[in-house]
């Protein structure tokens, strides 16, 4: 009777898992075709709710057009710095002492006991996310190919569904988190723009957003409670799939450059440890020297983040021929973030410089109250994130009027930058973008682990939503 059940459920999570990513693949088309989408709603609500009764229609079609010209430009330093955060997390994965790391991790579960490989999994997967999601996206995809090779009956497809939960559960609540570092940078466009207008003092410090009480609690619980699912999930032995030997010799792990012996004083130079030694104690004065004397919730910017990895990537690859061998790799993931950015700061100047900025903040205080804004804003970030499946773009379309909007309920600008990252990550687990680079490698489709997937986003949901009903209280 047992495995009957067992059966039956994994049946309906195959199921549930096809159902959702056929639809997806079906209706939803590829992030770039929805960026252009989005713009093209957002210039027609600009004509209808952007200006003043006083505007003529001419004016108007005008008026919209250069207000998204106007936004267009400027977050091109933002959209370098997410690629940054990218390719320096993709980086330092593809290194030689984390991927020592990693095979270490793979051997730790007990080969008798898959649902222990699960677990180690699924906690580098959230864990390594939090730290940066750039290093989870390909650490994760990685550590699953040494854990198979190391445990042949774990389950693939939980396994790798596993890989993921970081980029669902942790990521924007992290130190990379996009919308909480960009509103603790003081350089920030958005930064300044929302001092000028008394939204906020000065730059939220990440002491009040990623290291704030509320935030680590609700880590701690989601990283236990998914960790824990998705070991129970493990199907029993009669109903595991295993990785046959035919997509065993598929499962490619990037491997660094071997050293050649030197032929010339190029070859010489391009292998000598010497110039990244240089480099990184030069880097590590210089953050030291920016750092001194700032009180430790300034210390986490976006600049200063990606340094840091920066600096740890050429640190850990030693050589500068396998830092560039690994950066020419990560180049192939950012090429998204750098065509898309521009047309999501077009947006956010569709709303900045009209005022629809000022409509939609009426609106989310028409249906919100102290008590509910902060759960509204965190159901709003995760359904406009499975359309945006952009951090740091989304919170560019949207601080325009989250901001404002808690400001007249009377809610803290921290509240709602916490809320709003939690949101942004939660449907990132049933939206197969960001998946992508890790399904190439890990040699399966979204469906295979979509229906998994669903079952850690219901039970998510269900703790965050209550979650940002008791924030407002404290």
């Amino acid at each position: 009777m047992g495995n009957s059940n067992q059966k039956g459920e994994q049946g309906f999570l195959r199921n549930l898992g096809t159902g959702l990513t056929n639809w997806t693949e079906k209706w939803i088309p590829d992030s770039f075709v929805i960026v252009l989408i989005l713009t093209m709603i957002a210039y027609v609500l600009a004509l209808i709710w952007g200006f003043g009764k006083e505007v003529g229609f001419t004016d108007r079609l005008y008026g919209g057009i250069q207000a998204w010209g106007k936004g267009f430009w400027v977050y091109l330093k933002f959209a370098m710095q997410m690629c940054l955060i990218m390719m320096t997390g993709y980086i330092l994965a593809l290194s030689p002492p984390v991927r020592r790391l990693l095979d270490g991790l793979a051997g730790a579960p007990n080969k008798e006991k898959p649902a222990q490989a699960i677990v180690v999994m699924a906690l580098f997967s959230t864990l390594s996310a939090w730290v940066s999601w750039g290093l989870s996206i390909i650490g994760s995809a990685v550590l699953a190919l040494f854990i198979v090779r190391r445990n042949p009956k774990v389950d693939y497809r939980v396994l790798v569904a596993s890989a993921y939960l970081g980029l669902g559960c942790t990521w924007h609540s992290g130190l990379t988190g996009s919308a909480t570092l960009m509103m603790a940078s003081p350089g920030n466009a958005l930064v300044k723009s929302a001092i000028k207008d008394g939204l906020i003092q000065g730059p939220i410090s990440t002491g009040s957003t990623i290291f704030h009480p509320f935030n680590l609690i609700l880590v701690a619980v989601v990283i236990i409670v998914v960790t824990w699912l998705m070991a129970k999930m493990h199907p029993t032995a009669e109903n595991t799939y295993v990785v046959k030997p035919e997509l065993m010799d598929q499962l490619k792990i990037y491997e660094p450059p071997k050293r050649e012996t030197a032929e010339s004083p190029s070859d010489w130079m391009n292998w000598w440890p010497g110039f990244n030694i240089i480099i990184v104690i030069g880097g590590a004065i210089a953050l030291y020297s920016y750092l001194k004397g700032k009180p430790p919730g300034n210390w986490l910017t976006l600049n200063n983040v990606i340094f840091f990895f920066l600096m740890l990537g050429i640190l850990f690859h030693w050589r500068p021929w396998s830092f560039l061998k690994a950066t020419e790799e990560s180049g192939k993931a950012v090429w998204g973030i750098v065509i898309q950015f521009p047309f999501y700061a077009g947006i956010y100047g569709l709303i900045k410089f009209t005022l629809l900025s000022q409509t939609f903040t009426g609106w989310f205080v028409a249906i919100s109250s102290t008590s509910t804004f902060l759960m509204f804003t965190y159901w709003y970030g995760g359904i406009l994130n499975y359309l945006v499946p952009s951090g740091g773009g989304e919170w560019l379309m949207t601080a325009p009027y989250v901001l404002p909007a808690g400001q007249q309920l009377g809610i803290p600008a921290y509240k709602s930058v916490i809320a709003y990252a939690w949101g942004d990550m939660m449907t990132d687990m049933i939206q197969p973008f960001w998946a992508i680079a890790m399904l190439a490698v890990a040699k399966l489709n979204f469906r295979d682990i979509m229906g998994y997937l669903m079952v850690i986003f219901v039970v998510y949901f269900v703790i965050t939503s209550i979650a940002f009903l008791i924030l407002p209280l404290l």
